[in-house]
């Protein structure tokens, strides 16, 4: 898809993740269930009706794995379209830190990597294309298309999302 169709695109549900760092390593977690059950990747999921991504973010990160993110900051913006017609806009947050220590629930069995250990061939294949440049401090938006587990097409655009830019500079998230 083109920038300009994904311009007309809207999600079918939105969603969110959140990296929690600390010194060179990252919380990821196993995913027991739902989308991507069984790929590593971060806490989240979807918003619940009236809530905000921070909100989500932060409340998914307790119920997964009971820990709760300092600060969460939006870093990225993801679009999913898959061929079945399923679309998902997913806000991603960092925090630098959590109160309380990861630990195992139903959903997810919590992990830490060092930064330079990421395994990315247990994550979604877009994961990738953008997650080294979260983790170095940078926003981006990203766009993905993908039949299944098999990613498509992907447009990953860097520091160029006005709305990403302002609410990590600022500490404020949309």
């Amino acid at each position: 898809m083109s920038i300009d169709e994904w311009a007309q695109w809207e999600p079918t549900e939105r969603a969110t993740l959140c990296f929690i760092r600390r010194e060179n390593e990252v919380l990821l977690i196993l995913k027991k269930r739902g989308l991507g059950a069984g790929k590593i990747n971060a806490p989240g999921g979807r918003l619940e009706l009236g809530e905000t991504p921070l909100q989500a973010a932060i409340r998914e990160t307790q119920e997964e794995v009971g820990v709760t993110p300092h600060h969460p900051e939006a870093h990225g913006e993801l679009h999913f379209d898959f061929v079945d017609g399923y679309r998902l806009h997913c806000v991603v947050f960092v925090a630098w830190g959590c109160d309380g220590e990861p630990v195992e629930t139903p959903e997810a069995d919590p992990m830490w990597f060092p930064v330079d250990a990421i395994p990315y061939d247990a994550m979604w294949e877009d994961d990738a294309h953008w997650l080294p440049g979260i983790l170095e401090g940078r926003v981006f938006t990203g766009y993905f298309r993908f039949d299944g587990e098999k990613m498509l097409d992907s447009v990953v655009l860097w520091d160029e999302n006005p709305m990403l830019q302002v609410t990590h500079a600022q500490g404020v998230n949309a």
